[in-house]
Order: structure tokens, then C-alpha cells, then sequence
């Protein structure tokens, strides 16, 4: 069975989001625009309120998803089709802009601390004007299974026995959340024609002998299988992989289409008031 490998690593870049939050970038900076189906990865991490607490005030979005996960802290989410909830440390929040949404995303303080990831998933042509969708998860409905020594929080796709509350049906896409303890190995079975990343944010692990540095994306090779090592201390990191659409992309900040015109239409919609076209279903898990 061949193993997946680490074909390239991104190092974070620091880019100043929403009223001046400073985030790390992988997905989306010059060094990889995107990695089909994935259009975006931000993480987010300080200790100081200033930094964040201004957040990112209303804004727009059509033609992806986004799934924010949160390791530490809260924040509040509220939109123009009148959902609002507060995603809480250990939670998730699966937000389909599809055909147009205008959101927030306040953090709330809470012992300083404000940690987590968000990923942008492309939607195929078909489904970007598409009605938007919304679903928070709260820390308590994503599962996790622990086994020889990893503990695996599953945000979406199947871990073992364990199957996640996000579904994407366009990509299949998995979402890992691994702490994987000193001396001890995470293998998991993958579909090869599935692209995918590794983010380690604490600790030190290593694929085939290859260290995952701390705060850098590993891009994955295909391969039937994904084995990382946590040899002399313990780690942490994400897991993301997912089905490419093989579809042109077209972005402009905020929107993520299939042609330049349909980006100008989203432009013009948006100027005039015209971008919320349906309303948004709410569901909480």
C-alpha cells in the first residue's frame, strides 16, 4: 500500500484580516493560490484581546463554503438572513455562501486566549447560486476516537467507526482534528484521488522521516494511506483532505467563481444591494 508524502511546505504568512486581526495564511498567499478543492486556510492564535477583539465586521461571501473550527475562545456569528450563534472552544461552524451571504465574526472575550482554523471550500458551477446554508456544531456533537495513542477529534468524513456531523457530498471531505502522544504513529486509510494537507500546530511529528515543521501546511502526495510519526514528543495537528472539482477558479477577495464575468456580476450585486438573494436555513447540532 503506498504512502502519501510530503510534496511541498507552505510556511504560515501573516495577513491582516476583517478590522485588523492578524491571521496566518497557508492556502490562499502567493506561495499556493489554492489546492483544489481548497481554497483558503487561515489560522488563528494570540493570547492578547487587542490583537482580535475588533474581529471581522460585516462582510461578503458567494460561491464556496467555509468551516471554522475553534480550539480556543468563542466567537459570534450573525448574518443577513438572521441566524446568530456563539461558536464555543471545541466547536464548529459549516457555512454554504453559495449564492450570497453578508456575515460576522465577533470574538467574544474569554481568558485571552483565541485559537482555531478556517478553511474555504470551493462549491462546483452548478451550486454556486445555490440557496446558502448554515449549521453550527457544538463542541459536544463532534466525536472523537481515541486508539494506540491518538485521539481523533472528527469534525467531517470517518475516523475508524467514527463519522463527523459535516457532510460536503461535492468533495467528501475529512477533518481531522489529531493529538497523537510521544512514541506513537496515526495511520488512516485515504482514497488516492483525494488532495490533501497537514497543519501541526503543537508539538513535532514527521511523515516517512520527513519532519512537519510547526506552523507550515505539508501538501500531500496521492497515495492509499497517510502515516505520520510522533517519535521523541507529542503533537497536534490538522488533517484535511478532499475530492478536487477540477473546475476553473476565479477569486476576488470575498467571492470564488468559475468565470470573470460571474465575479463582476457578484461585484455589481453586491454594490447594489442585490447579493442576498435567498434565505439561509439555520440548524444547530
Amino acid at each position: 500500500m503506498s504512502a502519501c508524502r510530503i510534496e511541498r511546505l507552505i510556511p504560515a504568512l501573516a495577513v491582516s484580516e476583517g478590522a485588523g486581526v492578524t491571521v496566518h495564511r497557508t492556502i490562499g498567499t502567493p506561495a499556493l493560490r489554492n489546492l483544489d478543492p481548497f481554497l483558503m486556510l487561515d489560522h488563528f492564535n494570540s493570547d492578547d484581546p487587542e490583537a482580535y477583539i475588533a474581529g471581522f465586521p460585516d462582510h461578503p461571501h458567494r460561491g464556496f463554503v467555509t468551516v471554522t473550527y475553534m480550539l480556543n475562545g468563542h466567537m459570534l456569528h450573525q448574518d443577513s438572513m438572521g441566524n446568530r450563534g456563539n461558536l464555543r472552544a471545541g466547536g464548529a461552524q459549516w457555512m454554504k455562501a453559495a449564492s450570497g451571504i453578508i456575515h460576522s465574526e465577533m470574538p467574544q472575550q474569554s481568558d485571552g486566549l483565541m485559537r482555531g482554523f478556517q478553511l474555504w471550500i470551493n462549491l462546483p458551477a452548478r451550486e454556486k447560486m445555490s440557496d446558502p446554508d448554515y449549521q453550527e456544531i457544538s463542541p459536544e456533537g463532534i466525536p472523537s476516537d481515541t486508539h494506540d495513542g491518538a485521539t481523533v477529534r472528527v469534525i467531517a468524513g470517518q475516523y475508524r467507526n467514527t463519522r463527523g456531523p459535516v457532510a460536503d457530498p461535492n468533495t467528501q471531505a475529512l477533518y481531522f482534528d489529531v493529538a497523537l502522544t510521544a512514541g506513537h504513529q496515526f495511520a488512516h486509510r485515504v482514497d488516492p484521488q483525494m488532495r490533501g494537507f497537514i497543519y501541526v500546530f503543537e508539538g513535532a511529528a514527521a511523515m516517512q522521516g520527513q519532519a512537519l515543521p510547526l506552523h507550515h501546511l505539508a501538501v500531500l502526495s496521492g497515495g492509499e494511506s497517510v502515516d505520520i510519526d510522533a517519535a521523541t514528543q507529542a503533537a497536534r495537528f490538522i488533517i484535511v483532505m478532499g475530492r478536487p472539482l477540477g473546475e476553473p477558479i476565479v477569486q476576488s477577495g470575498p467571492f470564488v467563481m468559475n468565470t470573470r464575468d460571474e465575479i463582476e456580476q457578484a461585484m455589481r450585486d453586491y454594490h447594489i444591494g442585490k447579493l442576498v438573494q435567498k434565505k439561509a436555513k439555520f440548524a444547530e447540532k
